[in-house]
């Protein structure tokens, strides 16, 4: 609520709840990259490919380090739980159904912006390919569910991608038939919300595209979802590559630090502490006599050996 009220007294303008570009644009000042038509930034495909790889481990340090402290939230429940999810985020935010403000925005929405049918189908709209739908729905358990198989498959279809929902969702096993829908939710409940605001109303949907909450973390549209082993974090898009060149940078010296061992060629209290100049002259010969065979791009890796001095 307090979004909606700032952007009303600010006098900008409102596209059923949709931040303007300019503002979107203003809130991601070091995104530099490429941005979708209504000002998102667009994290390329290149690194979301790279970016399923990374941990959650290595991603929170990197944010850490950086002081980014809320960006992640765990405790939910999943389909798919032994899959990766990685996307751009879209957001939305609902808030406890309120029959004035969800009938302006019904209105607004349906006249002046040409939306069609209910509320929680709006930013199901505007999804597409490596986005994820990233919901805060307050927790609303019985009669809140708002996706059920039909939109699951609708956003499936438009994304490739599941959802982070901040809510309960409905038709769990058409949801798993889906397959691939990656997704992260809170709770099921059989229910489903209502939506008439001139009789039993359960939720109004305030934002699209705007920041949200989701439990603990800050969530920006663009932002990099990545979700695995029941959490989710949520990258800032000018940090995207950061956390993916670091976590590359740690699974070579892994991959080598495991293979040296098995080796016997140094001792676990050798790979454990800062490794000698020796371990880092072998490990860049290591690189190079093995660039074509490793899990990262090449390019990398020879990026990675311009920069080290050994």
């Amino acid at each position: 609520m307090i979004i909606l009220v700032f952007f009303l007294l600010s006098g900008y303008s409102l596209s059923a709840q949709q931040i303007a570009k300019e503002e979107l644009i203003f809130l991601t000042p070091q995104w530099k990259g490429e941005r979708f038509a209504d000002g998102r930034p667009k994290v390329s495909d290149q690194l979301l490919d790279r970016m399923k790889r990374v941990t959650l481990e290595e991603a929170w340090a990197v944010l850490r380090n950086e002081n980014y402290k809320y960006q992640y939230e765990d405790g939910w429940m999943m389909i798919n739980p032994d899959s990766v999810l990685v996307g751009r985020a879209l957001t939305a935010t609902f808030v406890p159904g309120r029959p004035d403000i969800h009938r302006v925005i019904d209105e607004k929405g349906h006249t002046k912006d040409k939306r069609v049918k209910s509320q929680n189908s709006w930013p199901i709209d505007m999804l597409v390919k490596r986005d994820v739908y990233v919901v805060d729905q307050f927790g609303a358990h019985e009669d809140g569910p708002t996706v059920g198989d039909n939109l699951g498959n609708s956003i499936y279809t438009k994304t490739g991608n599941g959802i982070v929902y901040n809510g309960a969702i409905r038709d769990i096993n058409g949801l798993k038939e889906i397959g691939s829908f990656t997704s992260f939710f809170r709770t099921y409940h059989p229910s489903h919300h209502l939506n008439n605001p001139d009789g039993q109303l359960n939720t109004t949907l305030i934002g699209i595209n705007q920041p949200t909450r989701i439990g603990k973390a800050t969530v920006m549209p663009g932002d990099v979802v990545l979700g695995r082993d029941g959490g989710v974090i949520f990258i800032p898009p000018h940090l995207a590559e950061k956390v993916v060149k670091t976590s590359e940078v740690v699974r070579l010296r892994d991959m080598f630090g495991h293979q040296r061992l098995r080796e016997q060629k140094y001792t676990p209290g050798q790979i454990d502490s800062k490794w000698s100049d020796e371990i880092e002259k072998d490990f860049s010969k290591w690189l190079n006599d093995h660039i074509n065979e490793l899990p990262v791009p090449k390019e990398q890796i020879q990026e990675l050996l311009k920069s080290r001095t050994w």
